[in-house]
Formats: structure tokens, sequence, C-alpha cells
């Protein structure tokens, strides 16, 4: 396991921190992570968090999400996706745009399958190995729908959480598809960094490809685990009846409106301080309660 830049610090007393460790993604990529070590876990599992479209593990307040979870007993890990635009030496927004054009609905399921993988066979801080035998999962907005796939086929999962998630891959892509398979690639506008982030029509080819595979709502219908689907009441990006649809689903979800609740539940970036926006830490703590439980 190669580490970069690693810095761990004592927190509170409650914790350790360690940013920036490496992972090997899809395709070979390597990307980083961040692991947040309670004192005392008393055997819970490790909560893993896949970040959403256009975010990073270091977006707003997940710094913040991440000491919460660990303050209260649970180790916690958050992730770059691979091909998120990020890269080991800048994990902050988007330095490498060819990565991020590269970038499918499959990479990210094989990076998700790669980081609990990395988590079970072990991950060397201080000089020791630590593994985990069960996890659970946390997933915001298009990370939702990754660990939902993820965890419809995975064995080791104890506990699903959904924050504004999506329900459907394919009707993301509202773009105009003849004139992107005749230019090869298409642009999204990112209005905080100004950059035109470029999508190749690999990427809808590779999801007509693997329909069946990432269709949300197959994977939903097999979820067995305890799962909380989480969605603010005025969230103007993922409309809440995608949350509702994922709860039809389901045959045991338990749903939460957060009032009041934005996409990101009150946070933005770059964060102001380290304290959490009063609707996500309403969320925060209901999916500790939920975990607990």
């Amino acid at each position: 396991m190669l580490i970069l830049r690693v810095r761990s610090t004592n927190i509170h007393n409650t914790m350790r921190e360690y940013k920036n460790l490496i992972y090997t993604g899809s395709n070979n990529r390597k990307s980083p992570f961040d692991l947040y070590i309670a004192d005392q876990s008393n055997n819970k599992p490790l909560v893993i968090f896949a970040h959403g479209y256009k975010g990073f593990k270091d977006w707003g307040s997940w710094d913040p999400v991440a000491k919460a979870f660990a303050e209260a007993g649970f180790d916690f890990l958050k992730f770059n996706f691979s091909h998120n635009g990020g890269t080991v030496d800048n994990p902050i927004d988007f330095p490498d745009l060819e990565a991020y054009s590269e970038n499918t609905y499959s990479r990210e399921l094989e990076d998700m399958e790669a980081i609990t993988r990395l988590a079970h066979t072990g991950i060397e801080v201080d000089g020791k190995k630590r593994s985990w035998d069960k996890y659970a999962l946390i997933g915001h907005s298009r990370g939702g729908g990754i660990v939902i796939i993820h965890a419809a086929g995975a064995k080791n999962v104890s506990h699903l959480a959904t924050w504004a998630s999506v329900a459907d891959y394919g009707e993301r892509f509202n773009f105009d598809l003849e004139e992107w398979k005749k230019t090869g690639v298409t642009t999204v506008r990112n209005g905080r960094t100004n950059q035109d982030m470029p999508h190749k029509y690999a990427f809808y080819q590779d999801y007509i490809e693997n329909e069946e595979k990432l269709s949300i709502e197959n994977a939903a219908r097999k979820i067995e685990i305890p799962w909380l689907i989480a969605h603010g009441d005025t969230d103007e990006a993922v409309d809440l009846e995608e949350a509702q649809r994922l709860a039809r689903w389901s045959n045991n979800a338990k749903s939460v409106v957060i009032a009041g609740g934005t996409h990101t539940f009150g946070a933005s970036h770059p964060r102001k301080n380290d304290k959490l926006p009063d609707t996500l830490k309403v969320l925060v703590m209901k999916t500790i309660e939920f975990f607990n439980s």
C-alpha cells in the first residue's frame, strides 16, 4: 500500500485522521482517499462515503461529516473516484479533464469494488494494517446510485444510506445524443470553477452496453439490508420524486425528508468553517442513529 503525504493528527482525542492515502482504481489509475479512525469503534462497520457528480472527497463539508461519524464511534473512509478529474497531487477540483472525460458509471463501480476490497484486505496506517469485515455505505447524488448497485451484489454491506440520490442514470443523459455521437464529446459548464467539463460519447455507450447492470431500479429491488433514503424537500438538482421512486422499489427502506434541505443539505464549497450546516447536521445525526440501530 503506497502512502503519499499522509498527515496523521489527533482531533479532540477521539479519532485519528489520515489524509490522501492512495488506492488503485479503474484502469489502474491511482486516486486518493481519507481514513478516519475512531478511538473506540467497538466492531462497528466501516462507513464508506461516495461523492456525487462534479464532486470530490474534500468538497464542502465532507470533512466535518467524516469527523462527526468518527466522533460517534464509526471509522470513516471517503475517496475520490479515480476518473473524477482530480489527481494524486491535486485531489481538489478538476486539474485532469482528460481523465474526467474518460469516466463512466462502470468505472465508478470498479472504484467502489476496489475501495471495499482494500478495506477488507487491510489498509496500512502507523505501521499497522487495519481491516474491516463489514461496511456501511453512504452515497450522495450520483454516488447514491453507485452504492445502491454495489450493495445489491455485495455480501459484507451491513447498512446503506443514500443522500439526495438519483433514481435512474439513463435520465441524466439530457444531451443532444445525435450531436454528441457526431462530435464524440460534449461539455457541461462548471459555474464554480469556470471549466467546461467534457464527457466523451463512450460514457453513453458504456451505459447502453451495460444498461441492465447499471439499472438503479433493478438493484434497489434486490436490497435486503437496512436502507435509509434521505432527501431534502428543496433539492434543486434531484427532485424529491426520485427518492419516492427508490422507496417504492424497496421492501424495507426507511425514508426521511429533511425540511429545508437543498441538494447538498446546506453545504457549499469552499466551506466557511468546520461547523455542519443545520440541515446537514440533522441528516448526519439521523444517519448515525440509523447505522446504530
